[in-house]
Parts: structure tokens; C-alpha cells; sequence
């Protein structure tokens, strides 16, 4: 399909790394403030959120109107579920030992090497992730079959995030559960339902991002760099690496996928271990 329009996709780019570094400097600096770093976890989605939003002003009388709208709305709705859970999730908490470590390594002044090697890295991430956010406001033709099968597919994802999230949260709340193991609902079926449920919102995301071969071509990085992410960065591996040591594991993980979600397999012991 033709009549992309580059010249002003081209444009969009800019302003787009601005919302992202934008979101990314003010959380730096609240996070300075309070001397925990974790918060730039809550920026994720927040960042995300923000590009939406700005593409899809810079985007006026280039992209399909209903095509513009539905990509913001479903990354906003996906990137503020985020940030609200993360923010929820770490209230009371301390740093985070992740960026406790990280931070460690500075060889020079802590601050600004968490600016570098955290916020500004994050922002870049964000604004190469978000691609597909980008290109399909600008996809000139009306929402078609694989735009709908993105949908579905966000959908989906946003869901099985959203329901996985909420069943650890029910589970980790009961003080009866304390050292325990979540292998309940969808837990029993994939050890990350959250990261599975990001893996389809960003290949729902692409799909909406397809009906221009031109978008779709500048689009596919995204999902492969999330996907790679999720499953082989800083995601499933750095997680599971933490938990390799903790009682019960070991058994989890033999009767549960790692990764895409199937029924959980009957195994000898039911080992336990501590939750997330």
C-alpha cells in the first residue's frame, strides 16, 4: 500500500524522543529526591504513554482517524495499567535490590551514573519500542483484518497482564501464603504471565502498525526487541536467575512453562517455594 507519509513520520521522531526523555528526567529527579531509583519503573509505561499521546497530535491529517485513536488509546491504557500496578505494587518497599546493585558499580558519582546507564537508556528503549506506536498514526489507510487482529491480540495480552498480576497480588496479600509459591490460575500455566501478556500487546501493537507495508517494515523491530527482552534480557532471565536458589523452584519450573502458556505437567513433588 502506498502514501506513507514520510516527511512527516520523520518529524514525528523528535518530539517523540522529547515525550519519552521528558517523562524519564522528571521521575529521575523525584527519584533523586527520595533516593529510590525503582521509581523509574513506574516511567515505563508512563513514557509510553506519553509518545502516544504526542504522536497522535503531531499525526493530525496524516493518519487514519480511527487508526490514530484506537493505537493511542490501547498503548495508554496498557502503559497507565502499568505504571499504576508498579507504582501499587512498591508502595512501602525500599530501593529496589536490582538498582542497588547496578548503582554499586559506579565508579564515579552515583547519580549521574544512574541517569546514564537507567533513565537515558530506558528513554532510548522506549523510543525505539514505541515504532509501531509511531508509524501506525500514520498509516493513511482506514483500520483493516490485521489492524482487528491486533486488537484481538493487544486485547488478549492486556488481559492475561492485567489477571496475572491481580492473582499474585490476591495470593501475596494472605499472610497464610508467606513463603509459599503462586502456581495457581495462570501461574500454573506460564511462570510470567505478565511478561507473556507484554509479549502480546507489543505484537498486537505491530499488527496495527501493518496496514502500510512501509510502517510494518519500521515497526518490526519493536516486537523483536521486546520479545528479546522479555524472554532473553532483563526480563525472564535476570528473574529467574535471582530465584534459581529458593526452595521449590527447581520443581516449579519442571511442571510449569517458562515462557508460553500450557497446561501445568504432573510431576512426583509439588515443591514450594517463596513468591515474587
Amino acid at each position: 500500500m502506498s502514501g506513507f507519509p514520510w516527511a512527516a513520520f520523520a518529524a514525528n521522531l523528535a518530539p517523540a524522543a522529547g515525550a519519552a526523555l521528558a517523562v524519564m528526567l522528571v521521575v529521575f529527579a523525584v527519584a533523586t529526591r527520595k533516593g529510590m531509583h525503582r521509581l523509574v519503573d513506574v516511567a515505563w509505561g508512563l513514557a509510553f504513554t506519553a509518545v502516544a499521546v504526542v504522536t497522535y497530535v503531531m499525526s493530525a491529517g496524516h493518519g487514519d482517524d480511527v487508526g490514530r485513536l484506537l493505537v493511542t488509546v490501547a498503548t495508554a491504557l496498557w502503559g497507565l495499567r502499568l505504571a499504576a500496578h508498579i507504582a501499587w505494587r512498591g508502595r512501602g518497599h525500599g530501593e529496589d535490590p536490582r538498582y542497588e546493585r547496578m548503582l554499586a558499580k559506579a565508579s564515579g558519582n552515583r547519580t549521574l551514573y544512574a541517569l546514564r546507564t537507567v533513565y537515558l537508556l530506558q528513554g532510548a528503549l522506549v523510543w525505539l519500542i514505541s515504532l509501531p506506536v509511531q508509524a501506525a498514526q500514520y498509516v493513511p489507510a482506514p483500520v483493516g483484518p490485521l489492524a482487528v487482529a491486533g486488537i484481538v491480540l493487544w486485547a488478549t495480552g492486556l488481559t492475561f497482564e492485567a489477571v496475572g498480576d491481580h492473582q499474585l497480588a490476591r495470593f501475596k496479600a494472605d499472610p497464610a501464603h508467606r513463603g509459599g509459591i503462586m502456581d495457581r490460575g495462570l501461574w500454573s500455566w506460564t511462570r510470567h504471565p505478565n511478561y507473556f501478556g507484554d509479549f502480546l500487546v507489543w505484537w498486537g501493537l505491530f499488527l496495527m502498525a501493518c496496514g502500510s507495508w512501509q510502517a510494518a517494515a519500521l515497526s518490526l523491530v519493536s516486537p523483536l526487541v521486546m520479545t528479546f527482552l522479555l524472554t532473553r534480557g532483563s526480563g525472564k532471565r535476570l528473574l529467574e536467575d535471582h530465584m534459581a536458589d529458593r526452595h521449590g523452584f527447581t520443581a516449579y519450573a519442571a511442571r510449569t512453562s517458562g515462557f508460553f502458556p500450557r497446561p501445568p505437567r504432573r510431576t512426583a513433588e509439588h515443591g514450594q517455594r517463596e513468591p515474587r
